[in-house]
């Protein structure tokens, strides 16, 4: 797409035009009907605005480019009426060029807005992740413990703070003052790196906890593991400060000493989203990275039939910008203004390390735009989001494709726009690639010493909100909702949908196998058959080749229904999640938060199904467990 760049730098010796000497000085650019201007500064003759403005090749209207520069009350040009330059100089330059020059995200577009004010909205913009680390804390035993009460065994804990996020050990036993826990708690930690602080408190009373002593460690001096191999155990030394009576000074003394391990975890991959639709799972640790085996290019090119999502100047409208995640790298298109088929023209790429993972799309209505009535803490609408699955690309082909945008909420599901996307997937070796199917989905160390379900529920919510706050703060701030939307981030909550959807899947696969087994059994393939009853000879035999046999046949089987893969991505299918079908109770019920916000009566009458469903759960297992003891019993 070619485009016409016009780059306002600075200028020097304007004149003043107030008594007072005082001079506000900014430029507006105008070709034809679009117009911009920059930012105005106050008091200076010398002024560096160092701004970059575009305007679309088709959209000019006009063959001369009228440059002026004004005063915030009042303007005048740099040449008189009668062609004589007064005093002044303007410094600009001026090309023609494409979206991929390299300046072309951070300038402003003549059809994005016509006000310098909401320009910082709506440009667009490269986000990068913080850098995020498991911290492991490692609690054993205490020695020397000094309760305040010296003749009563103290029943204490180890509460460890790390910025917004606390956890604590069990009760140790109450049989002598060197109580033992071994236990390990958790974190996720971001660079740059916060303190640690630690607690040993005593259950005086059922409702009451007194703190003991503190102890604050600086995770700048923590070691990092990278393996398996256990980190050395180090006493901490727990204190207590007491004012002395009378006076401000304050007197500090140990309390005890507690056995402890702690360490930063490189060798685990910090889970922000669910493993199923991750775009990196690469280690934390840099030392333990791959090669990369590719590039990813992703072209966002328009949108058509988009959903008004708000009323500006009592017209139906949207200001769409798409966000696209992949990896530590998200970026942000510009907003386009008052339009229901916004054009992008935007292009971007990162690195890949493997090919088992997902690219995000998200489109957004901006609501941080004047003129629109805006509500105070309103939050950018979504309209829709698209996933592509690397592994479905096929190498170097160019994959031009239209998704339709879905949106599904309590309301149901409805079809909002549909978005028109490039995407290549540059493949620098195949044979790393194909190695990389070899392998595990995550790093090693999380089969190794793997997470339980909770802690890694915990801990992803953890770098979700930290991942959230960052954003947040990053210039211009991404909106929580956002973030949330494109992480999927909150509880996940109880859905017969979800549930009906998981049971349909399931039978799939139990009907498949067995209308394969119904044509052996039945010879409908006598070869086949053949072939299986001697395979199966052979295993009753030596069943030590049980295992290897059963995974050459899942391998096997893979690389004969490869040549079945579709030629696309697949799109959004809302048959398979039973979206199109879910009724409104189901819907209220899947998007209600924790806890309820329904009446009693709605609350009693979604327990009574949800026992019947129970009901009908705990029978088949039943069965299932009657027909195993047959088996299992003479």
């Amino acid at each position: 797409m070619q485009y016409l760049f016009v780059r306002v730098v600075k200028a020097r010796d304007l004149p003043t035009k107030h008594l007072t000497g005082r001079l506000d000085p900014y430029v507006e650019v105008k070709l034809g009907n679009n117009k911009d201007k920059t930012r105005h500064f106050e008091k200076t003759t010398n002024p560096e605005w160092n701004q970059m403005f575009v305007f679309s090749h088709d959209r000019i209207e006009a063959s001369l480019l009228e440059v002026t520069v004004k005063d915030k009350d009042f303007w005048y040009r740099l040449d008189d009426r009668r062609g004589y330059k007064v005093k002044g100089e303007l410094l600009l330059a001026l090309w023609m060029g494409t979206q991929a020059e390299e300046i072309f995200p951070e300038s402003w577009h003549s059809d994005d807005a016509s006000s310098a004010d909401v320009m910082e909205n709506i440009r667009s913009k490269v986000y990068l992740l913080p850098k995020l680390w498991y911290l492991r804390v490692d609690v054993f035993k205490a020695q020397d413990l000094i309760p305040s009460d010296e003749y009563r065994l103290p029943e204490v804990f180890v509460k460890a703070s790390l910025g917004n996020q606390t956890r604590r050990t069990k009760f140790a036993n109450r049989e002598s003052f060197n109580p033992v826990w071994d236990e390990s708690l958790m974190f996720v930690a971001v660079e740059p790196f916060d303190v640690l602080i630690l607690s040993v408190e005593d259950k005086v009373a059922s409702d009451k906890d007194e703190v003991l002593g503190r102890c604050v460690v600086p995770l700048s001096d923590v070691e990092m593991r990278l393996d398996e191999k256990p980190v050395r155990c180090l006493w901490y030394e727990f204190v207590k400060q007491a004012t002395i009576r009378g006076e401000k000074e304050e007197k500090i003394r140990s309390v005890g000493n507690i056995l402890m391990s702690i360490s930063l975890e490189g060798g685990y991959h910090v889970l922000d989203e669910s493993t199923c639709d991750s775009s990196d799972l690469r280690t934390t640790a840099k030392q333990l990275w791959k090669s990369s085996i590719g590039v990813l290019e992703l072209g966002i090119l328009n949108a058509q039939g988009l959903k008004p999502m708000k009323r500006k100047d009592g017209q139906a409208t949207t200001d769409a910008y798409c966000v696209a995640k992949y990896g530590v790298k998200w970026v942000t298109t510009r907003t386009i203004t008052n339009s229901l088929s916004p054009t992008w023209n935007e292009h971007y790429n990162w690195e890949v390390f493997d090919p088992c993972t997902v690219l995000t799309i998200g489109v957004f209505d901006n609501s941080n735009l004047q003129g629109g009535d805006k509500v105070e803490g309103a939050k950018d609408s979504r309209i829709g989001k698209v996933r592509i699955r690397l592994s479905t690309l096929q190498a170097d082909r160019v994959y031009a494709l239209s998704y339709p945008l879905m949106l599904f909420d309590n309301a149901g599901v409805r079809k909002t726009g549909e978005i028109y996307l490039t995407v290549r997937f540059i493949c620098s070796s195949s044979l790393n690639t194909t190695y990389l199917y070899s392998q595990p989905l995550l790093p090693k160390m999380h089969y190794l010493q793997n997470l339980t379900k909770a802690s890694e529920s915990y801990l992803r919510h953890q770098a979700q909100q930290i991942i959230i706050m960052r954003l947040n703060r990053a210039d211009p701030p991404m909106g929580k909702a956002v973030v949330e939307y494109m992480l999927e981030s909150g509880p996940s909550m109880w859905s017969i949908r979800k549930s009906r959807v998981n049971f349909f899947r399931l039978m799939a696969i139990l009907e498949a196998v067995a209308k394969r087994f119904d044509h052996i059994c039945n010879w409908r393939n006598p070869i086949i058959t053949f072939l299986i009853h001697i395979l199966f000879i052979i295993l009753v035999l030596n069943p030590k080749l049980i295992l290897p046999t059963f995974f050459l046949s899942l391998s096997l089987i893979s690389i004969w229904n490869y040549r079945k893969k579709p030629m696309h991505p697949p799109l959004t299918d809302t048959c398979l999640s039973c979206a199109d079908t879910a009724l409104p109770d189901e819907l209220s019920e899947e998007f209600d938060g924790f806890p309820t916000s329904f009446s009693p009566d709605i609350v009693s009458m979604r327990y009574d199904r949800l026992r019947m469903i129970a009901a009908t759960i705990q029978t088949v297992v039943g069965d299932w467990a009657t027909q195993g003891e047959r088996l299992e019993r003479p």
